[in-house]
């Protein structure tokens, strides 16, 4: 089992999210009552939707995290699972997003030019964690 599919489980157990196809077409999306929160892509990378709040409010500490990919004016983030970690953080930003999205008004809540795929390149960490540096 890769770390995606045992973080979908997990989520797909929480109550008010289940599981379905991803919106973009490719892989499994969790959604609340509103809107889709992660799409799983791989066994290795899980688009989040955030809101524009939320990722300014956390940016610094995204921008630190060697698993999370930024694109800048999406309200996504990429997460890739490298490590039981990840997953955790994983977990950990789907509980902000879900309080993140219960007072936003129902247009704010539609993802706004979808998620994260083949927009974010993710590089592969060293075996100290560290990802290498970007030409």
């Amino acid at each position: 089992m890769t770390l995606a599919q045992r973080a979908l489980e997990q989520l797909a157990a929480w109550p008010d999210l289940t599981a379905g196809p991803a919106s973009c077409g490719t892989g499994r999306a969790i959604s609340s009552a509103h809107s889709e929160i992660a799409h799983f892509h791989s066994g290795h990378d899980v688009d989040l939707h955030l809101t524009h709040r939320a990722i300014g409010r956390f940016a610094e500490d995204l921008r630190e995290s060697t698993a999370i990919r930024l694109v800048p004016g999406s309200r996504w983030v990429t997460v890739h699972l490298d490590c039981d970690g990840d997953v955790d953080l994983l977990l950990s930003l789907v509980s902000v997003a879900l309080q993140a999205h219960q007072d936003l008004p129902p247009a704010e809540l539609a993802p706004a030019g979808g998620c994260n795929f083949h927009r974010v390149t993710v590089l592969p960490r060293d075996p100290a964690g560290v990802a290498p540096p970007v030409p």
